[in-house]
């Protein structure tokens, strides 16, 4: 190799390396925010919003508060993180609601929920109940949610019914809140005592409210 060849080689590591170390760094970093996402995951799950602290989830990983905020800016922040991956895994394992497929989909996720990991499932129920409080940074998150899931459920039914899938006494709009409603009833029920069947439940609720006579 000539001189002017180990040269440009020295050049283009010079440029190279660099680029490396900053892929590396953002790698170490995204690893990291995934690692603070699932202590909070543990952390809210048990404590709930108000009570689950920074310093808590930032012992969880070894870091200090201050530390962890250069991942999140805040702790609401960090939730919304948290609530979006629990419905990124759900809908990776499940996919959305769709036409010809509310009750089959609803019951995929009722089974999902059992077999999951608890804090999933206990991280949803725990921050339900709190958001309540129209002060909880969550509450206007999950009226939007129980509302839009409503809505598309509604649409949904009323397909349902006009493909004689669905029972065509049933009100499409009480029926899109009542599916929610006895999800996360026997989810909360489950959660209490692990002898419950969610799945044999939320069939024996399609059988004799949503399937035709």
């Amino acid at each position: 190799m000539s001189t002017s060849d180990e040269a440009i080689g020295e050049a283009a590591e010079s440029v190279a390396s660099p680029s490396r170390g900053k892929r590396g760094s953002y790698a170490k970093g995204q690893a990291r925010r995934q690692q603070i996402v699932e202590e909070a995951l543990l952390v809210f799950a048990r404590s709930g919003f108000d009570a689950g602290s920074l310093r808590a989830i930032a012992r969880g990983v070894g870091m200090t508060p201050a530390g962890l905020l250069h991942h999140f800016s805040s702790k609401e922040e960090l939730f919304v993180e948290v609530l979006r991956q629990r419905d990124e895994r759900i809908r990776a394992a499940v996919g959305d609601p769709a036409e010809h497929r509310l009750i089959e989909q609803s019951a995929e996720v009722v089974a999902y929920n059992q077999s999951a990991p608890r804090g999933l499932s206990a991280l949803y129920t725990t921050v339900a109940a709190d958001a309540i409080d129209p002060a909880h940074p969550a509450h206007r998150e999950f009226v939007d949610r129980y509302r839009d899931s409503a809505a598309s459920a509604e649409r949904i039914i009323a397909a349902g019914q006009a493909a004689g899938e669905i029972r065509a006494d049933v009100d499409p709009a009480r029926a899109g809140r009542l599916i929610s409603a006895v999800m996360d009833g026997l989810q909360q029920q489950f959660l209490l005592d692990e002898e419950v069947d969610m799945r044999s439940l939320f069939d024996e609720f399609v059988r004799g409210y949503l399937r035709p006579l």
